[in-house]
């Protein structure tokens, strides 16, 4: 059997699939080829795990005809699925799906695609809204439906060689202490500007966090992050806060220097999740976003979000203006955060 599994086009969600790829992986075996089907940015995400036989890279906008268009889709016909699973909503992985030949064609009946399925879930809905409920769930029913059994919801990555190699020259360049010493932060979010701290408040956390708790800070970045980064470390003003932003950047890369970190202060960003994935404290800022909709049962996590009327509004930019639900988010609030985080780490290690 060939099974095609349409993945999700953002970086977190991708992490957030990683239950579903392991219950299909564990449930099919030798008696199946998983096949997943994705965009190329999305790829290193799942590098180094061993859940799919296959990558097909989708990229609409890519000089590669066979990664676009018809070339895509003959690409896709001469894989002969019998099974397509979507965990995106979209209409154009369904089209994709019924177009593939696939017999058997899995997803959620969203946006008047159902007549593209023949195997349909059906979100839960309340007063004619969808509710809010974790999309590792959601993506994990659509693995049942295939036939799997219950699995962990916990998220898993992988580092690769290169990578990690990447990450110690980056620790031996800052002179950074060894793994789990390191304060990451994570100022960025493609979402939208609605889900960004202001980069002035990350810079006063990250000198308290390098005067007051004598801990080295990394700001992590995307290559349309890097004056973000570079513009923290200029505000926090100290030897020990360092950022990648002048560094050969790349998912592998954000993901080793992650998963060797103590402690992660995040929006609620796809870098999150590696956090989740290599059980590494985390505190994420959120703003406009639910946080029931991006919950990864990560045990050492903690939310802060403000308790406003207007909270959340799922926008990428604040319909209001003021943007109060990050902007009152306080810097003490956060330190305090973290400071309960690096106790709690220190009495672990201790016992």
């Amino acid at each position: 059997m060939n099974i095609g599994v349409f993945l999700p086009n953002w970086v977190g969600d991708v992490v957030m699939a990683t239950p579903a790829l392991r219950a299909l992986s564990e449930h099919f075996g030798d008696r199946a080829r998983l096949i997943g089907i994705m965009r190329p940015y999305v790829a290193d995400v799942l590098a180094g795990t061993p859940w799919l036989d296959e990558q097909l890279l989708y990229d609409p906008r890519s000089p590669a005809p066979r990664r676009r268009g018809a070339g895509f889709l003959w690409t896709l016909r001469r894989r002969k699925l019998d099974t397509a699973i979507l965990l995106p909503n979209s209409w154009r992985t369904a089209l994709w799906a019924r177009a593939s030949g696939a017999k058997e064609r899995i997803g959620y009946v969203r946006g008047g695609r159902g007549w593209l399925l023949n195997r349909k879930l059906h979100p839960q809905k309340a007063n004619g809204r969808f509710v809010p409920s974790p999309v590792l769930d959601y993506f994990l029913d659509l693995a049942y439906a295939a036939g799997a059994a219950p699995v962990s919801k916990q998220v898993e990555l992988a580092t690769l060689p290169a990578d990690e190699r990447a990450a110690g020259a980056v620790w031996a360049k800052f002179r950074f202490p060894h793994e789990h010493q390191v304060v990451a932060l994570n100022s960025g979010g493609a979402f939208g500007a609605a889900k960004l701290w202001p980069s002035g408040y990350f810079a006063s956390l990250a000198r308290r966090i390098a005067i007051e708790d004598r801990r080295s800070v990394l700001v992590v970045c995307g290559p349309s992050e890097r004056e973000l980064a570079r513009e923290i470390v200029r505000g926090a003003a100290h030897p020990r806060v360092q950022s990648l932003a002048d560094e050969p950047l790349g998912i592998g890369l954000t993901k080793a220097c992650i998963r060797r970190s103590g402690l992660l202060v995040t929006t609620d960003s796809g870098p999150r999740h590696f956090a989740a994935a290599f059980d590494v404290p985390a505190i994420t800022l959120f703003g406009p976003t639910d946080i029931a909709w991006s919950e990864n049962y990560h045990p050492h996590a903690v939310h802060l979000q403000l308790d406003l009327e207007c909270v959340p509004c799922q926008q990428r930019t604040c319909p209001l203006g003021h943007h109060r639900c990050m902007r009152d988010l306080s810097i003490d609030e956060v330190y305090r955060a973290v400071r309960n985080q690096l106790q709690q780490t220190r009495q672990v290690i201790a016992a």
